[in-house]
């Protein structure tokens, strides 16, 4: 199966779905993403779509395979044209876009030592998580 993402106002995207890869083939058995968008646009009436790869996170595919557009997209995230990525939500204002990944990186490293750990935007820290409870 393969994902497609559907794009709406502000480059948003608001729809997840899949297609049969039969839908994708072109006269030679090759997949197109273009195929798979002229089917979705056939099949919704909805124009703007941009594949996605389940198997893509942060520039790199789990698989080896090639990643495609830095991040498996989900609704909310961004789809950057100029980078040709899908970009998630930007969850705190300290923290930059990595260029290679699409993710957003904090200021402090996240600790490696085994505990869970939550970002405190104010005290710009990562804060143990109180598991006691």
């Amino acid at each position: 199966m393969a994902s497609f993402a559907k794009i709406g106002l502000n480059s948003k995207v608001i729809q997840v779905v899949s297609v049969h890869n039969n839908e994708l083939k072109d006269s030679n058995g090759v997949e197109q993403e273009n195929i798979g968008i002229q089917f979705l646009e056939s099949t919704t009436g909805w124009s703007l779509w941009k594949q996605t790869s389940y198997n893509t996170y942060a520039g790199e595919h789990k698989l080896g395979g090639t990643p495609l557009r830095k991040n498996h997209a989900s609704i909310g995230m961004t789809y950057d044209e100029n980078r040709d990525a899908f970009i998630p939500k930007k969850l705190y204002n300290s923290w930059t876009l990595n260029e290679t990944t699409c993710r957003w990186d904090p200021p402090v490293a996240y600790p490696n030592d085994g505990q869970p750990y939550e970002w405190n935007e104010e005290n710009q820290q990562w804060e143990v998580i109180d598991n006691s409870w």
